[in-house]
């Protein structure tokens, strides 16, 4: 599912399912955690309004064990704020720093 089409559902988003949508849309694998926290890193250097919150894999539509493997290992790191869950409203400003992103 590509992030205009996510947007459309609710405006706010788990950074999780965001990061997953952003791979797609690049024909990119989404399942390595570092990669994850690249992104996230990337994200909150450019002061992309974040705010963290827990995720249990449910919450986050993980209905595949590949996803839920995802979650619970970024949950082992919770001291790490790029390891964390975010809430991101993807408006324009938004979109177009997520799609800056190099992967």
């Amino acid at each position: 599912m590509s992030l205009d089409e996510i947007r459309k559902k609710v405006i706010f988003h788990n950074s999780v399912d965001v990061w997953i949508a952003a791979c797609s849309e690049k024909n990119k694998p989404w399942s390595n955690p570092e990669d994850y926290k690249k992104f996230i890193s990337y994200l909150l250097s450019n002061n992309l309004n974040l705010k963290a919150f827990n995720l249990c894999a449910h919450e986050a539509g993980a209905t595949e064990e590949e996803k839920t493997k995802f979650t619970e290992v970024l949950s082992e790191t919770k001291d790490d704020p790029n390891s964390l869950t975010y809430t991101i409203k993807l408006n324009d400003s938004a979109l177009e720093i997520i799609r800056s992103y190099s992967f």
